[in-house]
């Protein structure tokens, strides 16, 4: 009997650059790591599948890898709740699969083809999103909530690039003049000491909380929305984030095919041989012998049956903010961001309508003391 695939479709588009990474504890690349994974839970070696994960988790981890780390996120997280599951460890699994529905909230799993535990934590996981409680949060309010910027660095002199930075988000069109106007270190350092006094909702206080809260915020997204070589705060994601914090929810789906599972972008352990034999194939063929370890990850996926949708093709996000997260003075219950990403239009392009434009205006006033 032919077997299914397990359907995903992965929530980021995914850029992949300068994947081959080694791992300092095994001395594996990324595209090897993830394939001796997949290879582990094929042949039930569940203990050896979860420290190969960490492996991969640690490696894709590192500083400037952001874009890799997008791409192996999500089956990191369904290949840890099937090894979980399958161990007996019911709440590690649920976890797993509820992070990796995060990612896939349409996904579905194919009974014949993982142990009767492993479905049964998905389909708990799956239920347990679908109720209210759950739905009102999501893995960015979660993870920023978590998140730890690390100390602060020491305040630096600005240079003239400091207002071309995630502040000019909060700039008023006075401000902006005046900024391009200092051209000097002392002038700059008055501007900058005065812009942030300006927007210190409570003066009283040694700190400065506000500036506090937005530089946390922009370190979040220079860490999790990158795009490319774009940092994060600097996206249309990272403006809108920097500006209001992380929505009530997310929406995420494929345009024009709603939630249609049926594409053939399918997770399904596969064969490892034919992994590297496409792989090598594909050496053969390049005329510099080689390939990069990103494309080899794409093709290794191809060939073993593993394939993360490349959703930089007609892709939409929608972040919800309710009225408890709006700023004061929007009359709306709700406005909803909507992100889209189709190819020679862009990535995560945020949908300018006179709703989020007021909102995102009534952001930097509210925040003007």
């Amino acid at each position: 009997m032919r077997k299914k695939k397990l359907f995903v479709v992965v929530p980021a588009a995914l850029a992949v650059s300068g994947l081959f990474l080694a791992s300092a504890a095994i001395g594996e690349s990324v595209v090897e790591l993830f394939q001796k994974a997949k290879q582990q839970v094929k042949l039930a070696a569940y203990d050896d599948a979860l420290k190969t994960l960490d492996a991969l988790d640690t490696a894709t981890a590192a500083p400037g890898h952001e874009a890799e780390r997008k791409q192996v996120e999500p089956p990191i997280a369904f290949y840890r709740g099937v090894s979980f599951a399958a161990l007996g460890r019911k709440d590690e699994a649920r976890a797993s699969f509820e992070k990796y529905l995060g990612f896939v909230p349409n996904a579905s799993m194919d009974a014949a083809m993982y142990p009767k535990k492993a479905v049964a934590a998905f389909e708990e996981a799956k239920k347990s999103l679908g109720s209210s409680t759950v739905k009102e949060s999501n893995t960015i309010d979660g993870s920023y909530a978590a998140f730890h910027s690390g100390p602060a660095a020491p305040q630096e002199t600005p240079n003239e690039a400091w207002g071309d930075g995630p502040v000019k988000f909060l700039m008023t069109s006075d401000e902006k003049r005046e900024w391009a106007k200092a051209s000097d270190s002392v002038t700059r350092s008055e501007f900058v000491t005065k812009f942030w006094a300006a927007r210190d909702t409570k003066p009283e206080t040694p700190e400065n909380e506000f500036r506090q809260e937005f530089e946390r915020r922009v370190a979040y997204a220079d860490a999790t929305l990158v795009q490319g070589e774009v940092r994060g705060s600097m996206t249309d994601r990272g403006m809108v984030f920097v500006l209001l914090g992380p929505p009530t929810y997310v929406g995420r789906r494929p345009l024009g095919t709603g939630d249609d599972t049926s594409d053939a972008a399918g997770m399904s352990t596969g064969n490892t041989h034919a992994a590297e034999a496409a792989i090598a194939n594909a050496n053969a063929a390049s005329a510099s012998g080689k390939t990069s370890s990103g494309k080899q990850l794409q093709i290794a996926d191809q060939a073993s049956g593993t394939q993360i949708r490349d959703s930089g093709n007609n892709w939409r996000e929608i972040w919800h903010y309710r009225r408890e997260r709006l700023p004061a003075g929007v009359p709306y219950q709700q406005v909803d961001f909507d992100f889209i990403t189709r190819k020679g239009y862009g990535e995560n392009v945020l949908q300018r309508d006179s709703n989020t434009l007021n909102t995102l205006e009534a952001a930097k006033k509210g925040r003007k003391g």
